[in-house]
Formats: C-alpha cells, sequence, structure tokens
C-alpha cells in the first residue's frame, strides 16, 4: 500500500517498572524516525512509572485500572478478578477508537488486558521479552502473537510457538555511548588518572549493594579507585556523608549516559534493561541479582552472562564478604576487563529498536 494512505497506527502497552517500559520507548522513538507520521499511543496504569514518563515524553497516553497479584496475602489481591474484568472492558473500548494496526506489549501485567483487547480487534501482535525466564504475561500471550522478540536465547525453551520466536535483543534508547570518557570524567570532577567504579541500584536503590559499598568505600579509595555510587533516594541520607573528591554520591542519576561513559567497570542489579545497556556498550559488570523480583528473573538474566564470560555474578547474601576481592581483581586486570568487554559486545544486540520498528512498520503497510 501506498505510504501516503497507510494508516500507521500502533499502540504500546508495557510498565509497572523501568525495565518493562523502556524498551517500548526505544521502540516508539524508532518508529517515530522512522514513520514520523505513525500515531503512537501508550496504554499503563497512571500510579506506575509509565503513568509519569510518557506524558512528558509527548506521547499519548491512557490508563487502564489492572494491578499485579501481590505474592503474599493482601486485601487487594481480592480486587484483582474485578479489575481484570474492568480493564479488559477498558482495552477493549480504548482499541476499538484507537484501532491499531499493531499492538506492541512490553511486558507487566498492563500489557496483558490491553493487548488482549488489540488481538480482538485483529492487530498485529508482537511481544518483548526482556528476561531470560519469561514473564508470567509473556507466556499467557503468547498464544496470540505473531512475532515474540527475545533478549536471551534461553528463553525458548520456556515459550511454545517457536515459529514466532526471534533472539532480537532488548531494545536500548539510541543517545548511549555518546559522551567520550574523559569528558564523562570531567563532568563529574574526577580524572582519567584512576580506574572508576560505577555503582547502581536501580533508581530505588538496593540496600545489600549499599550496605557493602559502605563497608568497602575506605579501603577502594585508598586502593586508587574513583566511585561514582548511586544509592536510590531512599538511601541517599545514609551514605552522602562519603561523598569526596574521589567518590561522587547520588540519589538518583538522570543522565546514564554520562555515568556508563565514565566508568571502567559497573557494580550492578541484573536488571534485564541494565543488561542490555551493558551489552550495547560493552561494559565489564559485576552483576547482584536481586533477590525479591517475582520468578527469580534476575538470577536468571545474570547466569546467561556469567555463563558466557560477559559478566560475573556475585549473590547477594554473600556481597560483604565477597564485594572488595571481585572487585580489585577484574578492575586492577586490564586484559580481563577487555575480555569481559568483548564478551559482552558479542552478546549485544544494538540494532533490536531498529528491527522491531521496521516490522512493526510492515505490519501496518500489508493492510
Amino acid at each position: 500500500m501506498n505510504d501516503a494512505k497507510t494508516n500507521y497506527r500502533i499502540l504500546f502497552a508495557g510498565g509497572g517498572t523501568g525495565g518493562h517500559l523502556f524498551p517500548a520507548v526505544a521502540v516508539a522513538e524508532q518508529i517515530k524516525e522512522m514513520k514520523p507520521e505513525a500515531e503512537i499511543l501508550f496504554v499503563g496504569t497512571k500510579s506506575k512509572i509509565e503513568g509519569r514518563v510518557i506524558p512528558k515524553l509527548g506521547y499519548n497516553f491512557k490508563s487502564i485500572w489492572i494491578s499485579g497479584i501481590k505474592r503474599k496475602f493482601s486485601l487487594e489481591n481480592i480486587l484483582f478478578p474485578l479489575k481484570l474484568f474492568v480493564s479488559s472492558v477498558q482495552s477493549i473500548i480504548i482499541n476499538m477508537f484507537f484501532k491499531p494496526c499493531v499492538a506492541i506489549g512490553s511486558g507487566g501485567y498492563v500489557s496483558g488486558p490491553a493487548v488482549w483487547g488489540a488481538s480482538l480487534m485483529g492487530s498485529k501482535i508482537i511481544l518483548l521479552e526482556q528476561n531470560s525466564y519469561p514473564g508470567l504475561t509473556t507466556r499467557l500471550l503468547e498464544k496470540y502473537a505473531d512475532e515474540v522478540h527475545l533478549s536471551f536465547e534461553d528463553s525458548k525453551k520456556y515459550l511454545k510457538r517457536k515459529n514466532v520466536l526471534f533472539t532480537t535483543g532488548n531494545p536500548v534508547r539510541k543517545n548511549l555511548g555518546s559522551v567520550v570518557k574523559n569528558e564523562a570524567l570531567k563532568k563529574f570532577g574526577l580524572s582519567g588518572s584512576k580506574k572508576t567504579l560505577l555503582v547502581l541500584g536501580g533508581s530505588l536503590g538496593a540496600s545489600s549493594i549499599n550496605n557493602a559499598m559502605a563497608n568497602i568505600i575506605e579501603k577502594l579509595n585508598e586502593g586508587g579507585i574513583h566511585v561514582i555510587w548511586q544509592t536510590g533516594k531512599i538511601y541517599f541520607d545514609q551514605y552522602k556523608q562519603f561523598n569526596s573528591v574521589n567518590i561522587k554520591v547520588f540519589d538518583f542519576m538522570e543522565d546514564m549516559n554520562l555515568a556508563y561513559s565514565a566508568s571502567d567497570l559497573v557494580l550492578a542489579r541484573a536488571g534485564a534493561t541494565t543488561i542490555a545497556e551493558l551489552l550495547v556498550l560493552g561494559k565489564p559488570s559485576i552483576l547482584v541479582p536481586s533477590p525479591n523480583v517475582a520468578e527469580n528473573h534476575q538470577y536468571h538474566n545474570a547466569r546467561s552472562l556469567s555463563d558466557k564470560s560477559a559478566a560475573v555474578m556475585l549473590e547477594d547474601k554473600s556481597l560483604v564478604e565477597t564485594l572488595y576481592e571481585s572487585i580489585m581483581n577484574i578492575i586492577s586486570d586490564d586484559a580481563r576487563l577487555q575480555n569481559l568487554k568483548n564478551n559482552a559486545l558479542t552478546l549485544a544486540k544494538p540494532d533490536a529498536a531498529k528491527i522491531i520498528a521496521g516490522n512493526a512498520i510492515k505490519y501496518c503497510e500489508r493492510i
């Protein structure tokens, strides 16, 4: 069909966490670059990250009432059947009015009703799965999917419809790796004469990583290591005292590109989006899977990299005993840093957003 007559209406559904939201944003950005006339609608919940971020980015946003099931007993779980029914009706109405040619589900409970509603309208369905062990929503929606784009080859063994599975990678936003290292270090007030460790625990922080870092921060400083440390907002007051000439402590960093560019080694949780960014940048990393996530996703994510010598995995429970030695053994060994970098780049999928966006556009052009 002629481009001028094609309606590029694409619905995105996903969120709850940045790990589910930002891959979708990366694909949406790519679609807008390839087809500026495309109409894009995000469906999510008002109370989660997508409700704050998506309107700021200039995309249209519709909310539905859904929320996830709590793993521990909660009175909110009693409302889940009602929320699911209402959200399903809301999703059908949203899809009837928007009429997407493609719906892209990027995970999280919110993508379930919205993508299901799109499938009823005859939309093509594309799913994005960030984690090594596919989430419940992906496993439930798989039967409606025309394509399921995976971040890890390991994921294929958990899904049934092998003909729609593609190991495309986890889409990342385009500005990564655009800052020269010395320029990034200057922004932090650091020199290029010492190695730099970047510490991340996610936007909320990670108590075990912060606690382990507090125990060894002076030894790292004495060993000539610069540290850029994101504590998370709720932990910042507890650790801001460590801020100094060689140690830069932040509650949250808006410009992750700058932080990555300044670092020689990254210590982080094993969230799927963080991993995708580390791979695309070829950043040597120590990954500490959170023991508090559904279906132990982060362990599977980290194991997928550590088995291929693309990262070092440390267990949360033994972090205090193992962290200092692990950091020093890696950051002081240029050959090992280079090996980790090379192996990470081998696993990277830098064109994921472009591939998925291109497929979505092709579906619209066939209608």
